[in-house]
């Protein structure tokens, strides 16, 4: 795939430029650690080189509140970082950060209190409220008290099935208030799924809704609530929000009382936080769990806030009073990457339910008459506006827009023309790419940067990334290998649930290179600096022995008219001997189209034309669905196992798991 590393799409005027956070920023720290640096490769060289003096700035300038961990009198709280930002940063696992420091993470996101919006609520088109801070942190004051009275204390698991509404936010920061560890999941779990992670994790309160508007529909929660309740012996309370109802009966639900029951005995005052490690557990967040259980992933506060802050304001250019938005449930780790929005006095725009309601418009509906700023997405959400030909520039008003996001999937250089020529010229488009495991992002868009077509701007500042071949030697631009990054950084997850000895945690991201972060995606440093992501590494095509990324055929097949998505696997072939493979494609058309010989040999002579003759696929099948997880990822190696007659572990990760099912036995897949 060829990559035109020259048709910049975007970049900052001048007045931007001077405007930014991040140059205000480095303009600090260059002075800070008297560094003499010119321009931003140089920057981000240091950032990465030096990660403790770069994360110690990060601290000191974006201003976040803590104090030593032995505060002596007369002595300012900022100078507990003389005990170092970075402890044993050989050890990787292993590296500590800012061990001379307590913190509490919640205090962090509540530093106004004022009557500005904390918050804007969408319920589709059926609710919307407004959250301020001054509310925000009363409310949190009264939840926080309601979950000690639960007898909720440090360490104890506090979980969620909740839509993505203002209640599910002020629980998430009164639990971390505590110290205690949050968990979520979105209502749309299975009761299976539910319980196969917060199983694992015994918390000891539940949170959910009645129910949960979706696609114009109501859907009632409150039985599926009953017996997630009845089958988690570790929940002494479950608190039911309304959403659906002002005055849910919940007298089927076991241990349960509605949110304002729960909340009403107490009188809101200061929240009170406990000051905690740098290193204190915050969140658990899971794997897609199609290969098994899922694995619980232990993110630490101090790493959480820092790495957010870093993206949201030095990457993303977030500043106080911006309205920040991003697509999401609260299953995906980008809700998380949400709500710490609010450490940076953004006002988080909350929306749940469809997006594409109203054919997509909804959420430019809701972008336009909130003032929105800050819009992200997924690439899935993009692409599907392109296909119908929706252009927000001609129907909305979006004068207050400066960036677009948009992550989930690789973002196709098509993508960004849609963005440009349809959603707004003068606009930031961050292609941004990370994961549950670090719970932020390894590439980024960059304020001081151009965007560069079919680009990911650039990496992660404090973040050593660097693509290596299989034998852990580092490639230059230009060639295809794996996403690594080589030196310690904040948010490396503390470890995974239920793994004493650490045995799974290093399995999983330090066994092929160790002492270095292996993430899993195949990827191309580009000639500008950028970074183009070709999907998965262990999804990775090898037919005849080439390596072929999934993305590299995705965004050719879907760049056709005819094509709404696809799904491509390597299948063994022969059937029963493994050793060598072949491609297949599995395409879902537009309504009314029907896949016939001439429009395979299109999309096969498509993808020869733009790729390779190896990229063509010996077989190209209609199918009526393409199955992906809830937050909206292809899942290759699911489909591979079902056409290899190979169990699937956990379904229950899948958003439409009835969609593997057309492709058992498939009688085209018998034959040459």
């Amino acid at each position: 795939m060829t990559i035109d590393n020259n048709q910049i799409m975007w970049e900052p005027s001048q007045a931007a430029l001077e405007k930014a956070n991040l140059t205000h920023f480095a303009r600090a720290a260059i002075k800070r650690w008297k560094l003499k640096l010119n321009t931003y490769p140089e920057f981000y060289r240091w950032s990465s080189d030096h990660p403790e003096q770069f994360w110690m700035s990060v601290w000191e300038q974006l201003g976040v509140i803590g104090m030593p961990a032995e505060p002596r009198k007369g002595v300012r709280a900022p100078l507990g970082l003389k005990a170092g930002a970075m402890v044993d940063g050989d050890k990787f696992p292993g590296t500590r950060w800012f061990p001379g420091m307590r913190m509490n993470f919640a205090q962090n996101l509540l530093r106004k209190h004022d009557s500005s919006e904390a918050m804007i609520f969408w319920g589709e088109d059926k609710v919307k409220r407004k959250v301020t801070w001054a509310e925000l942190n009363n409310q949190v004051s009264r939840c926080a008290q309601g979950l000690k009275a639960a007898g909720v204390r440090q360490g104890d698991r506090v979980a969620a099935i909740m839509p993505n509404m203002p209640e599910a936010v002020i629980a998430m920061i009164a639990t971390a208030s505590i110290g205690a560890i949050w968990t979520s999941c979105s209502p749309d779990f299975g009761i299976q799924g539910v319980l196969d992670r917060f199983g694992q994790v015994e918390p000891k309160v539940l949170f959910a809704p009645d129910g949960y508007h979706y696609n114009g529909k109501t859907v009632d929660m409150l039985d599926k609530v009953s017996e997630i309740v009845t089958r988690l012996p570790s929940v002494r309370e479950a608190v039911v929000v309304p959403y659906m109802s002002a005055s849910p009966n919940v007298d089927g639900v076991p241990r349960a009382l509605t949110w304002p029951e729960f909340t009403a005995p107490y009188k809101a005052g200061p929240v009170e936080y406990n000051m905690l490690p740098f290193e204190q557990p915050l969140l658990i967040l899971y794997s897609s769990g199609t290969t098994g259980v899922p694995k619980c992933i232990v993110h630490s506060a101090g790493g959480i806030l820092l790495k957010h802050l870093a993206e949201h304001q030095l990457h993303c250019d977030v500043r106080p009073g911006d309205r920040l938005f991003y697509s999401t449930n609260c299953g995906w780790m980008m809700w998380n990457w949400l709500v710490t929005g609010l450490a940076s006095g953004a006002t988080l725009i909350l929306y749940d339910g469809s997006p594409f309601l109203r054919r997509g418009g909804i959420l430019w509906d809701m972008a336009q008459s909130e003032k929105v700023s800050h819009f992200g997405t997924s690439a899935k959400y993009l692409d599907a506006l392109a296909k119908i030909r929706f252009r927000p520039r001609d129907t909305h008003e979006l004068n207050r827009l400066r960036a677009v996001f948009s992550t989930g999937s690789p973002l196709a250089p098509e993508s960004f023309d849609f963005v440009y020529q349809a959603i707004k010229q003068d606009v930031m488009l961050g292609s941004i790419s990370g994961g549950t495991d670090i719970c932020g992002c390894f590439v980024l868009g960059n304020p001081v940067l151009p965007v560069r077509r079919g680009e990911c701007t650039g990496n992660a500042l404090g973040m050593d990334i660097q693509v290596y071949d299989d034998r852990g030697r580092p490639l230059p631009p230009g060639k295809k290998g794996e996403l690594v990054c080589a030196k310690p950084f904040p948010s490396v997850p503390i470890g995974f649930w239920n793994d004493d000895d650490g045995s799974k945690f290093r399995a999983a991201y330090f066994d092929k290179f160790p002492g270095v972060w292996h993430h899993g995606d195949y990827v191309e440093r580009t000639p500008a600096g950028g970074l183009v992501i070709y999907g998965r590494s262990d999804a990775v095509l090898n037919p005849g022995g080439v390596r072929i990324g999934t993305g590299e055929i995705y965004r050719h097949v879907e760049a056709l008219d005819e094509v709404t998505e696809s799904l491509v696997i390597a299948q063994d072939w022969p059937p029963g001997k493994r050793g060598d493979v072949r491609i297949v494609l599995f395409v879902r058309l537009r309504d009314g189209l029907e896949l016939d010989p001439p429009l395979i040999e299109k999309i096969k002579q498509h993808i020869r034309t733009h790729t390779t003759a190896q990229h063509a696929p010996a077989k190209v099948i209609q199918v009526s669905d393409i199955p992906r997880t809830r937050s909206g990822k292809l899942v290759e190696l699911a489909v591979r196992d079902v056409v290899h007659n190979l169990p699937v572990k956990n379904i229950e990760a899948l958003a439409n798991p009835e969609a593997l099912e057309q492709f058992r036995n498939m009688p085209e897949l018998r034959a040459a």
